[in-house]
């Protein structure tokens, strides 16, 4: 089985589709198959609008919610990086003034 390269979609693109699954015209596995895309991708853009706009689940995480937190993260990962520059700096600058 030959497996495809990874594509990326809009955000307007996912909405798009979320969208013509949930008017029921056509099942998601068919909005699926005639837009080249895989159910289980299909499937996890329609939950995520359907959180977006307050019907999923409580305690799931809203788009805005899921780019923060990635932002967080990775400031936090920075941020850690820094930390340890600095512990060996000051080890060094120890280890020479003695």
């Amino acid at each position: 089985m030959t497996r495809r390269k990874r594509r990326k979609f809009t955000a307007e693109f996912k909405q798009e589709v979320a969208e013509l699954c949930r008017r029921g015209d056509r099942s998601l596995v068919e909005v699926a198959k005639d837009l080249d895309l895989s159910a289980s991708a299909v499937r996890r853009w329609v939950q995520q609008a359907e959180v977006d706009t307050g019907t999923g689940p409580a305690d799931a995480l809203s788009t805005s919610e899921k780019n923060e937190l990635r932002k967080l993260r990775r400031e936090v990962r920075q941020l850690r990086e820094e930390k340890e520059i600095l512990k060996k700096a000051a080890a060094f600058f120890a280890k020479e003034s003695s």
